[in-house]
């Protein structure tokens, strides 16, 4: 009777202690880190870069899947509705925030639709003028602005798209009112400011900063709140006139819905031990960021605030998508 109690005892706690296991042997087969959008650009290389660490750390193959779509959401949708096993993640940008401010029947739930993993790095934008607009700095843009109202435009690479965003916060952040002028991508956009069509444009470091150093389009400032040393001869807008404006391009790692905690605190770990590497720093560097050493919980914050964010200023502003 003894032994037969015994049996039990120990037949209960090994079932007890299997999920536990399972989950710290993760992973015990090859992950898959799917990138929304097509090969080249930051998330591919991102994406690519953390999963060749990773495939290292883990002892393991990390497959990286371009799906291609939607601005991103059918690669998105796939991830949401996978198992919630850690095995299939996404990589996505900031684009995920202000796509779901302006298209309310996206396949996916945002926020509940996912577990948001890490975010693994952030970049500035830069604000530019044509060479041909009289302004040399951040105030004298204002200045020109405000004396004369709706003359100025800005490009964008979309309507929605994240310069267009940053551009009207920070219209709204120094109560300026400008033209907005969207273009099917960057590229036009960028062209389009060094030939002077478009008086103002808010880009990428890797899209403009190489312009700005040839002289072909004026720099103002980033858009992050401090100095960024991706671009060091540019100073923060925020520090000259609008104290409360800040926009930072982001990318990050996603997995589904209700992924267990563990998973999801291992990956977070072992991403950060990564992203703590010079190796890792200076390719992301070269995309015009650096890599974010952040908490899964602060990550799912983020994002919810800037959901929320951004829905104001679409708002306000009558962003729509196209």
């Amino acid at each position: 009777m003894r032994f037969k109690f015994a049996a039990a005892i120990v037949a209960a706690l090994a079932l007890a202690a299997g999920p536990a296991m399972a989950q710290a042997r993760f992973p015990g087969k090859p992950v898959t880190i799917i990138v929304p959008y097509p090969p080249g650009g930051s998330n591919d290389t991102f994406a690519r870069e953390l999963g060749k660490r990773l495939g290292d750390a883990w002892k393991l193959p990390v497959i990286i899947e371009n799906r291609a779509g939607a601005g991103g959401s059918i690669g998105a949708a796939l991830v949401s509705k996978a198992a919630p096993d850690g095995y299939t993640l996404c990589l996505l940008s900031s684009s995920f925030t202000t796509n779901a401010a302006i298209q309310p029947n996206l396949p996916f739930d945002p926020v509940a639709g996912f577990s948001p993993v890490a975010m693994v790095a952030k970049g500035p934008m830069l604000l530019t003028v044509a060479n041909n607009l009289p302004v040399k700095s951040t105030l004298e843009l204002f200045a020109f602005a405000r004396k004369n109202p709706g003359k100025l435009n800005y490009g964008s690479s979309g309507q929605g798209s994240t310069n267009h965003f940053a551009t009207e916060l920070l219209m709204d952040a120094a109560q300026i009112k400008m033209t907005h002028v969207p273009y099917k991508g960057m590229p036009p956009a960028v062209t389009d400011v060094i030939g002077g069509h478009v008086d103002v444009l808010i880009a990428s470091a890797p899209s403009i900063y190489q312009h700005v150093k040839a002289g072909k389009v004026r720099g103002l400032g980033v858009t992050s709140l401090g100095p960024s040393q991706l671009v060091p001869d540019l100073p923060p807008v925020a520090q000259t006139g609008v104290p409360s404006y800040s926009f930072e391009l982001w990318w990050g790692i996603l997995a589904p819905p209700k992924t267990p905690h563990e998973i999801v605190a291992q990956i977070n770990a072992d991403v950060n031990r990564i992203l703590a590497t010079p190796e890792i720093r200076e390719v992301f560097m070269r995309e015009g960021a650096e890599p974010v050493q952040m908490s899964a919980e602060k990550f799912a914050a983020t994002i919810k605030s800037e959901i929320e964010g951004w829905k104001k200023v679409a708002k306000e502003a009558n962003i729509k998508a196209e």
